[in-house]
């Protein structure tokens, strides 16, 4: 029996990512499946659009045996972080036999070689060229590593096959005996707006899901039927704008100097940050003013995240050098109850089922005596807070204290 890990966003979960559970399965039916998942908040730094329970339920309908949440010190970052964080969970569990991911390109050799190539000590003088040129990392990593290895670079900027290359990368820095499966990525490309066939990207889906009357007939064409049931009985989907007030009121009452405190805010960007906090109506708006070739809107919306939940650069530089410090238990099937059973046996940290037991309220509130395990868990949960807000009737701050693991049925494999 061998265990494959995912790490995903199920945002929501749709048709690509059960043919994903399906083609693994095809390859071993015996194939056990850990999936560590984004929690309130995607690496886009997105509302995710159903909470992190309901996603991961979603999940193990859809084949996953079980979720555990990315802490959000990983899940809300760069390509990098994400995968470095999502990497090191899975190898920490020492219960993975294979990464499996799904990529525009699936040759795992060339994947190898770009990754080999972005660890080799030539690459940072051609990554700086292209930061300093105003490039996103993402952008200057694929042409540094184009120049290296004669690789196409419009392929390597694919944004799957970014975060499969950073897969590989941190599985190496780990020197992880975790070995990775590249899956071709089928039909749909990752920013496509539109639902055309039976496998759509994730962005159309949400942007079908936006319009004020969804097309039933096109998202039960691209969505399996359990999640068609879930967003349509949704009380309602989270909204980004709702976060405007309490962010404008965060940028109004700092100075120039707290706001560099803040991680991602560097380059002198905390002055367009409070120029355009004065003149700016809407989220939407706030981010066109301060976005630019260097600072994406990915990048802005993270920043934004980031700035709400006070997260300072301080404290991301200490949850990167220490990882991950928990596997927090979402959903499972009877399946999955076993695999926890046996990472508790395997795992070098803790797997969190009740949050209580490792963090409370009260401990919450005074954050100058939480040990590192509780300062990142503590994040999580306020992001959770956080998240409740972007909903037009806020949700309990107090759902990470509240709410179980959800277990499900071991349904019939597929």
């Amino acid at each position: 029996m061998a265990v494959y890990g995912i790490i995903a966003e199920y945002n929501p979960f749709h048709n690509g990512h059960a043919y994903q559970l399906a083609k693994l399965r095809a390859l071993d039916p015996d194939a056990e499946f850990i999936c560590v998942m984004s929690g309130s908040f995607t690496q886009r730094g997105e509302a995710a659009i159903l909470d992190k329970w309901q996603r991961a339920a979603l999940a193990i309908s859809g084949g996953a045996d079980l979720v555990l949440e990315l802490p959000f010190a990983f899940a809300v970052r760069s390509a990098q972080h994400f995968a470095s964080g999502g990497t090191a969970l899975l190898d920490r569990l020492g219960l993975v036999d294979f990464l499996s991911f799904g990529s525009e390109c699936a040759d795992a050799a060339q994947l190898e070689k770009a990754a080999t190539a972005a660890e080799s000590p030539e690459i940072s003088a051609k990554l700086r060229t292209g930061l300093h040129a105003g490039l996103p990392y993402a952008a200057a990593m694929s042409q540094a590593v184009a120049a290296l290895t004669g690789m196409n670079e419009a392929a390597l900027r694919q944004p799957n096959t970014i975060l499969a290359i950073e897969y590989l990368r941190s599985l190496q820095r780990l020197h992880s005996p975790i070995r990775p499966l590249p899956i071709e990525r089928k039909a749909a490309a990752y920013h496509d707006t539109t639902i055309r066939q039976d496998i759509a990207s994730a962005s159309a889906i949400r942007q079908e899901l936006s319009r004020p009357q969804p097309d039933t007939a096109l998202l039960a064409q691209a969505l399996p039927p359990a999640s068609l049931q879930a967003l349509s009985q949704a009380a309602g989907l989270p909204v980004m704008e709702h976060l405007l007030r309490p962010l404008l009121l965060a940028i109004y009452e700092a100075t120039p100097i707290g706001l560099q405190q803040i991680y991602g805010i560097r380059e002198g960007i905390e002055h367009k940050i409070l120029a355009a906090a004065a003149k700016s109506a809407s989220l939407a708006e706030l981010a066109a003013n301060i976005r630019s070739r260097r600072y994406p809107l990915s990048s802005i919306q993270r920043l934004f995240l980031h700035l709400l939940l006070r997260v300072s650069a301080e404290e991301i530089q200490r949850m990167d050098a220490s990882g991950p410090l928990y596997g927090r238990v979402l959903a499972m099937n009877a399946n999955g109850c076993g695999l926890l059973r046996h990472c508790k046996h395997t795992a070098s940290i803790p797997l969190i089922t009740k949050t209580s037991q490792f963090l409370t309220t009260t401990a919450r509130e005074q954050p100058a005596t939480l040990t590192p395990l509780q300062q990142m868990l503590a994040l999580d949960t306020r992001a959770t807070a956080l998240y409740g807000l972007c909903f037009e009737r806020p949700a309990s701050p107090r759902m990470d204290f509240t709410t179980s693991p959800i277990v499900l049925p071991r349904t019939g494999r597929q």
